[in-house]
């Protein structure tokens, strides 16, 4: 009913008890659900939300592997502008001895 009712949430969002888990569709997809009220029917339903311990748990997994891949890349960079550095210094130290 919340899909084309307006609803009002009873219970905020929380996470899926193992009966819930197993029993109810909406808790499969995010294992987080809330109570609402529907308006017109005065229904209860279980709607699927998103938690913000979850959400942020998300967001942080993210960033560090983020900063790991730019750490990667940083010591690839510098490795090879060390290595072109020995190239260029070998090059010059080939002409300044068949002068």
């Amino acid at each position: 009913c919340w899909l084309v009712e307006d609803y009002v949430v009873v219970q905020e969002c929380a996470r899926c008890s193992s009966f819930q888990a197993k029993s109810m569709s909406e808790c499969r997809a995010t294992g987080f659900v809330e109570k609402v009220t529907c308006a017109n029917s005065k229904r209860e339903d279980f709607k699927r939300c998103r938690s913000a311990a979850m959400e942020a748990r998300g967001f942080w997994r993210f960033v560090g592997t983020m900063m790991c891949v730019a750490a990667v890349f940083a010591a690839l960079v510098v490795w090879r502008q060390r290595a072109l550095d020995r190239r260029a210094l070998e090059k010059v130290r080939k002409q300044i001895e068949s002068i």
